[in-house]
């Protein structure tokens, strides 16, 4: 049985890029370069894209309704009439402004949200967001509202 692990070839090429930067100092480096690049990228982790790929409203005013399905970050989220991603709408809050999802506020406003509308009803009025323009970054600027309240002001209220 072979006792090698996962980790050998890439021990063997770098131990070749360090011989052949003693023999060669240009190539070595070049050598080395490619591999820290490489390894550098294969530690990227894959962005998370989110699941709704709904059509979206198109214009001010228009309205729907659906289950909370997904939350992506402190003021966005995805609402469904049926548990296929395909339908749903991914919503940018226009009543709420939450930090980047990759700050600790973030984290703690996206589990805010999950903990406020996560699963629960709600219903959406397309409003005009920053620049006049109803969707932005393939989301529709919208208010919901669950309950009646304004999901932005429920979370204001539990801040």
């Amino acid at each position: 049985m072979n006792s090698s692990t996962s980790a050998e070839p890439v021990v063997r090429f770098f131990a070749t890029g360090l011989e052949l930067l003693a023999r060669s100092p240009r190539q070595g480096h070049r050598l080395l370069l490619m591999t820290f690049a490489f390894i550098m990228f294969s530690w990227a982790a894959p962005a998370q894209a989110d699941p709704c790929e709904g059509r979206l409203p198109s214009a001010a005013g228009q309205k729907f309704e659906g289950l909370v399905r997904y939350v992506g970050d402190g003021d966005s989220l995805c609402i469904g009439q049926s548990p296929d991603p395909l339908t749903w709408i991914e919503v940018r809050l226009a009543d709420f402004d939450a930090p980047e999802l990759h700050t600790l506020e973030g984290r703690r406003a996206k589990a805010l949200l999950e903990q406020v509308a996560f699963g629960r009803r709600a219903q959406c009025e397309a409003h005009r967001g920053h620049g006049g323009r109803v969707i932005s970054y393939d989301r529709v600027v919208a208010v919901c509202r669950v309950d009646g309240r304004s999901i932005g002001d429920l979370l204001r209220d539990t801040k």
